[in-house]
C-alpha cells in the first residue's frame, strides 16, 4: 500500500475537476469584447466580456489582471442573427433561433505555440411568437454564453 501511495503521488502530471492540467501561468487577462455584429444587441459585449472573467475564475486558480496578463483574451462579438426556423401552415414562424458568434484572439505569454484566433458559435430556440427581450433574452444569452465560454475555455486551456 505504501508503495502505490508513493508512486502515485510522485506522478509529474496532475489533473484537476476541470481537466486542465498544470497550467504554466498565473494571471490571465480578459479585454473588452466590442460589438461589431451587424444587428447590435446593446449590452451582450459587457454580458460576454464578464462571462467569459467569470469562468475562468471559478474553473482556474489564475488571477484576472487588467495589464500584461500571462494569458490574454480578447476578441469581438461578429454575428447576433435571428432566423425563422420552422413556419405554420399561415406562413409564420413556428420557431425562431438566435445564433451568436464570438471572433477569440487568445496569447498565452508562456506558450506561443498555444495562441489562436477562431470564432466560436453557439444558438438559442425559442417560440415565433414571443419576442426576445426581457427575461427571455437574458435567458437565451445565459445558454449561449455559457456554452460559447465553455468552448472558449476548452479550446485555450483544457485542449479538449
Amino acid at each position: 500500500f505504501l508503495i502505490i501511495a508513493i508512486s502515485l503521488s510522485s506522478c509529474s502530471v496532475k489533473y484537476n475537476f476541470t481537466g486542465t492540467g498544470k497550467i504554466n501561468a498565473k494571471t490571465f487577462q480578459v479585454n473588452y469584447f466590442q460589438n461589431n455584429a451587424p444587428l447590435v444587441q446593446p449590452g451582450i459585449e459587457r454580458t460576454f466580456t464578464l462571462k467569459l472573467q467569470d469562468i475562468l475564475q471559478n474553473q482556474t486558480n489564475l488571477n484576472l489582471t487588467n495589464t500584461n496578463g500571462d494569458l490574454m483574451y480578447e476578441g469581438e462579438i461578429t454575428g447576433y442573427s435571428i432566423t425563422p426556423m420552422t413556419a405554420t401552415a399561415s406562413q409564420t414562424a413556428a420557431q425562431n433561433r438566435l445564433t451568436i458568434t464570438v471572433n477569440v484572439r487568445y496569447v498565452n505569454r508562456k506558450n506561443e505555440k498555444d495562441n489562436f484566433e477562431k470564432p466560436f458559435s453557439f444558438y438559442y430556440d425559442y417560440p415565433g411568437d414571443q419576442q426576445l427581450i426581457g427575461s427571455n433574452l437574458t435567458s437565451a444569452l445565459e445558454v449561449i454564453f455559457e456554452r460559447i465560454t465553455q468552448d472558449v475555455f476548452n479550446e485555450s486551456l483544457a485542449k479538449w
